[in-house]
């Protein structure tokens, strides 16, 4: 690919290291060992979990090597997954394009454009079947970022698994399911706050039950990270979103000890070495507290903090793209010394383009070196104790803490949605990132200093997406309408409307039945649309 990038404003600001990190928070030239609070640390494995959550770290099992991967058809993405798994992945993380995050079918006018383009199309349960052909799912642990439409993807992964005759007693994985930050930082919403709250209640509460190894929601920064906010409005933002779904599942009768189990987390890491260690230091910490002193979660497992990241994002850039090879594996090993349980290491080409098998490739072999090379997953919070590293990590507490008591003096995360004023902070943050890095006080190496004059993106291989694959969908998704029982089809999505008009009932079960009837994602967004109505943007926005 060759680019011309937008050349940067003439005056920049010199590049130099400041007194503060990338969140604000002051960094001394050094720090004595009376700035470190013993009470803070603790021992690995033990409340309040400072030093991680497993006593042995990983040593008794490594962290989940995933790639975020999916384009196209289910076919080419299921040829993905075996490569990628070839290669020694160790999970699969499922990449949807746009008509299947908003609830579209492919022959909706607005999903034409965007079918199979950022992620793979997934219409219904056969493209389901394709997409996890020849893949045992009782052995694989499969992750899927979707919120608007997750409930019916995981109630498709479910009808998969009975197709596969795999007990879903025996299902692994993640499903993002978090729609509260979609409202603030990314935009794939649906339905209106409440009612949403209620699915991904219903999604959790039947996960529990069904798929007890299974994260049924995976709380997620990543995105307001990526929409300007800093390492510690990242987790503040992740942690009040948290406790939000919390509140909602006890007032639903869910027990904290069961349901907390299974509540996971999801970041972003960018280059800012020890902000993102102290962040998830800091956050292990804090959730453990809440679950313990606020919500009576005796249960060690019911403390725990469990989280998986992504090494790259908005910290990539299109000019001199072999950088980011460096910029994930920095970022790899800060998600290591943080103590993650999954981690995905963004492609150094994802910054401008889908990865190519070249690119995806040595994005998994980032995370093998640091694994099996490095060392430094061979004992336990290696930097625990470090005289900076402690101070830094209660600093970063109280940050934290800050923001999220600024939301509860608000009124709460779901008034503070409904109104745009998240929102309109991570705006405002935002630009002050963008002008920042425009005026070079950020430093990004290859993008606004160090740069050559005419300089041009160039990498080895460029990924061209089939052009015949919007066709080629259409064509399979109009065979499935034909061939399905209309009939069963009808009667499910009636029974899910009344189960959707009564407050007290679980969908899940019925978003399951729909998918074995082979009903489609369009469907049934639309007749949850006709209880529940859409989420309409704040005017002030």
């Amino acid at each position: 690919m060759n680019a011309r990038d937008p050349n940067p404003p003439a005056e920049l600001a010199e590049p130099v290291l400041g007194p503060v990190s990338r969140s604000g928070i002051p960094v001394p030239t050094a720090v004595d060992a009376s700035a470190v609070k013993p009470e803070n640390i603790g021992k690995p494995g033990e409340y309040p979990f400072t030093r991680g959550i497993f006593p042995d770290g990983y040593q008794g099992r490594l962290w989940t090597i995933r790639q975020y991967s999916g384009f196209g058809t289910a076919e080419e993405s299921n040829e993905r997954y075996k490569f990628l798994l070839q290669q020694g992945q160790t999970g699969l993380s499922v990449a949807l394009d746009l008509p299947t995050q908003c609830g579209f079918d492919p022959t909706h006018p607005m999903a034409r454009p965007e079918i199979g383009k950022v992620g793979v199309s997934l219409s219904n349960l056969s493209e389901a079947e394709i997409l996890f052909k020849d893949l045992d799912l009782s052995k694989i642990s499969t992750s899927f970022t979707i919120n608007g439409t997750a409930a019916i993807i995981y109630a498709m992964y479910l009808a998969v698994a009975d197709k596969q005759g795999v007990p879903r007693s025996k299902l692994t994985g993640t499903i993002q399911n978090d729609i509260l930050k979609e409202y603030v930082a990314r935009g794939t919403w649906i339905f209106p706050v409440r009612p949403s709250m209620r699915l991904i209640a219903d999604s959790i509460l039947y996960s529990n039950d069904v798929t007890p190894r299974f994260n049924p929601i995976s709380i997620a920064g990543a995105h307001v990270r990526d929409a300007g906010a800093t390492a510690a409005e990242e987790m503040a933002y992740t942690l009040a979103n948290g406790l939000a779904y919390v509140e909602e599942l006890k007032r639903r009768g869910g027990d904290v000890e069961k349901f907390a189990k299974r509540l996971s987390f999801f970041f972003y890491v960018h280059m800012d070495f020890f902000d993102e260690i102290a962040k998830f230091r800091a956050g292990r910490r804090l959730w453990a507290r809440f679950m313990k002193e606020r919500y009576g979660a005796n249960d060690p497992k019911a403390q725990h903090f469990r989280f998986g990241v992504v090494c790259g994002g908005s910290s990539l850039v299109a000019p001199q793209p072999y950088n980011n090879v460096v910029r994930v594996a920095v970022e790899t090993m800060a998600a290591v010394f943080g103590g993650a349980q999954s981690i995905f290491t963004c492609a150094f080409d994802e910054a401008f383009q889908i990865p190519t098998e070249f690119s995806a490739e040595l994005a998994v072999r980032t995370q093998q070196m640091i694994a099996f090379e490095s060392g430094i997953g061979r004992t336990v919070d290696p930097l625990g104790g470090s005289y900076f590293l402690e101070q830094h990590t209660d600093r970063m507490e109280e940050a934290i803490l800050k923001v999220m008591n600024e939301i509860d003096a608000y009124g709460g995360v779901t008034p503070a949605i409904e109104d745009g004023w998240i929102q309109l902070r991570l705006a405002e943050r935002g630009l002050e990132r963008k002008l920042d890095t425009d005026s070079g006080k950020n430093v990004i190496v290859g993008q606004n200093h160090f740069r050559k004059e005419g300089e041009q993106i160039g990498v080895r291989e460029i990924f061209k997406l089939d052009p015949t694959v919007a066709q080629r969908a259409l064509e399979k998704f109009q065979r499935v309408l034909d061939t399905r029982s209309q009939s069963a089809v009808d009667a499910s999505l009636a029974k899910l409307a009344t189960a959707a008009a009564k407050d007290s009932e679980n969908v899940m079960p019925y978003l399951v039945d729909c998918c074995h009837a082979y009903a489609t994602v369009g469907e049934m967004v639309a007749c949850l649309k006709k209880e529940w109505g859409e989420f309409k943007e704040p005017v002030n926005l």
